[in-house]
């Protein structure tokens, strides 16, 4: 039947169709009412003053400048440490590749909350991290509420995210390409550089775009170690939402937030794609 394929994928579509694109058309909508301090966001009355105020004001560009900054860095640091990761764990033999799988795995068992605050505990003034610097007279250092904690939780929260991808893809390479490669006088970096690095691209692309998508947007972790003072885009979209009550400006910063995470993830997927492409011929 020709109407199968239909009849199968109509229930996810309207799931996706109800718990996504409605809300998300609801957003613009919004996005684009007349507020009122008094009364709130006017419906029926549409206005491009949200939109003027983000794309205008330098605190807003600000916000977004670190947001971008501080995902580029976890993204870039994901792919540094759980790239190598991965390979290590492909070249693993049973039992200890389920182990260290579970070990990777088990930060996602654990509430995002509950790891932002484990975090609190071992960077503030007394906790275990300033007190080994101090112990090695390095100490002590301010670094909760500091961008650098932000950095740090997040690598933790994100990694499993980049070594999964990767790990998936060195499942799928053939280990007498690299013997053939190896037993052809190549030596060990040439062969991971010429032959592993091109066929584990895709899965260090999809990685590394899942920790940018997931670190700009996330907002636990920037709300519980970044502090009131420094601000990300979703952090200042919970307070226009709940503190000022100025739906309409959060929901113009959170769309705007949307676009620009995946302008920044097409162009950094177009870019990567290309060169793997050019790579392999």
């Amino acid at each position: 039947m020709k109407s199968a394929p239909w009849w199968l994928g109509g229930p996810a579509a309207l799931l996706f169709t109800g718990l996504l694109l409605v809300p998300l058309a609801l957003t613009a909508v919004l996005s684009f009412n007349v507020y009122d301090p008094a009364t709130g966001a006017r419906a029926g009355e549409f206005t491009l003053a949200h939109y003027a105020m983000v794309f205008g004001d330098p605190y807003y560009h600000g916000i977004f400048w670190r947001t971008f900054r501080i995902a580029a860095l976890v993204a870039l640091i994901c792919v540094l440490v759980g790239a190598p990761e991965a390979y290590v764990l492909s070249r693993m033999r049973n039992p200890w590749r389920s182990v260290m799988l579970l070990v990777v795995l088990a930060p996602l068992l654990v509430s995002v909350v509950v790891r932002a605050f484990g975090w609190s505990m071992l960077l503030g003034p007394e906790g275990l991290v300033n007190a080994a610097l101090g112990a090695l007279g390095l100490g002590p250092f301010k670094l909760l509420y500091t961008e650098t904690a932000v950095v740090i939780a997040l690598v933790h929260v994100m990694l499993p995210f980049m070594v999964i991808p990767v790990w998936t893809s060195l499942q799928k390479l053939d280990p007498g390409i690299e013997n053939a490669a190896l037993s052809l006088k190549a030596s060990p970096f040439t062969t991971l550089r010429r032959i592993v690095l091109p066929q584990v691209m895709p899965g260090i692309l999809s990685g590394s775009l899942i920790v940018f998508g997931l670190a700009a947007s996330s907002f636990a972790i920037p709300g519980l170690l970044g502090g009131r003072r420094l601000k990300m885009v979703a952090t200042v979209v919970y307070d226009e939402y709940l503190h000022e009550l100025n739906w309409p400006l959060g929901a113009a910063i959170a769309l705007t937030l949307l676009a620009a995470n995946l302008a920044v993830m097409l162009g950094w997927n177009r870019l990567v794609e290309g060169r793997y492409r050019r790579a392999l011929g």
